[in-house]
């Protein structure tokens, strides 16, 4: 079958010809229809993140995905439902106490495999299978979509973990702010802006550009951090109570302090490279002290965020998703899904329709 990977030995995606698995006990074969392009998977090229199976000379990428049950083994699912998939696994042959309690999203680094980044394939081919347990059901209407599901559900986690810190006393927010205007934050946005009175979106692109088009048309206000850093957003427009943080640019977490209003929280899931830079400590300190201030980092998702993320995605309008998905490759011709042009918000590679 064909499949997208990156090999020990190259930097750019490949089209290899593999054997389709096999499903084993308590796993189904899933057909795969759609699987997205992201950052991650940059860096998983770029080997700046991530690692090989183990035993193996090439990693199939993807982890955003959206399949068909080809083959339920006996597990449940039915035959021709359509399924998206989580994207965390236990090590081969162990387990822990975080995949023993359901919360695979809460165990640290080193414990966890994921599809298409860490230690196990991804979907990025025809066929993968996967246990039971860890395929979603979506409907067939949303099937073009579902690959936003994965994206939307880390959002989930992350706005359920911040907005708990406030739970504890009379929290009434009225601004958030993204911080990354990739599909993501675009994602992001619109979930604010239905909790939100006022919303913005932090970026580095200049006008005429697709991405400012869509956080115009969902309401939000545009800010050029060349112009205007995070932590002078209080001064330039107005303090933010919940600021949501997809670059991986170091120093916005500690300008993400500043920027937030008296009992804010921000929420941060940028993964940045090592960054010395100097920091007031003791203004920082101050600032969550006096302010009660918060931040949250958050990492990955899991069933239940899947599940809420599906409900998200059928409340979506339909000119942002059809807007956000830039380019739909072929598995021939993967190319342009992962060029880096400002034009691409989200790539697709295509393999199969219903």
């Amino acid at each position: 079958m064909k499949a997208i990977g990156v090999t020990r030995d190259g930097d750019e995606p490949e089209l290899l010809e593999i054997e389709r698995p096999e499903p084993a006990d308590g796993e189904a074969l899933v057909r795969t229809l759609r699987v997205g392009v992201d950052g991650t998977d940059h860096e998983v090229i770029a080997g700046a993140h991530g690692g090989y199976p183990e035993g193996e000379d090439y990693m199939i990428l993807g982890h955003e995905a959206v399949g068909v049950v080809a083959d339920p083994n006996g597990t449940g699912l039915e035959e021709g439902q359509v399924v998206v998939p989580t994207v965390r696994r236990k090590p081969d042959g162990e387990t822990n106490e975080y995949f023993r309690r359901g919360e695979p999203d809460m165990a640290p680094d080193g414990e966890y495999f994921e599809r298409g980044i860490v230690g196990a394939h991804g979907y990025m081919a025809e066929y993968f299978t996967s246990p039971a347990d860890y395929l979603v059901p979506i409907s067939e209407d949303l099937a073009e979509y579902g690959l936003f599901v994965e994206p939307i559900s880390i959002t989930e986690k992350a706005n359920e973990h911040a907005f708990a810190t406030r739970e504890p006393f009379e929290w009434r927010p009225e601004t958030a702010c993204v911080l990354g205007n990739g599909s993501l934050g675009l994602l992001t946005l619109w979930m604010l802006g239905q909790q939100f009175d006022r919303t913005y979106c932090v970026g580095r692109r200049d006008r005429p550009d697709p991405t400012i088009d869509v956080i115009e048309e969902l309401g939000a206000t545009y800010v050029d951090s060349r112009q205007t850093s995070v932590d002078e957003i209080p001064e330039a427009h107005e303090a933010i109570d919940y600021m949501y943080e997809a670059t991986g640019f170091a120093p916005h977490a500690i300008e993400t302090v500043h920027a937030l209003a008296p009992n804010g929280v921000g929420a941060l899931l940028g993964i940045p490279e090592p960054w010395d830079f100097e920091v007031d400590g003791g203004s920082l300190h101050n600032e969550l002290v006096l302010h009660n201030k918060c931040l949250v980092g958050t990492v990955n998702s899991h069933v239940k965020h899947f599940e809420y993320a599906i409900d998200t995605l059928e409340d979506m309008p339909e000119w942002l998703l059809d807007g956000l998905i830039t380019t739909v490759a072929e598995p021939e011709n993967v190319t342009p899904a992962f060029v880096d042009d400002d034009d691409q918000i989200k790539a697709v590679v295509e393999f199969d329709t219903l």
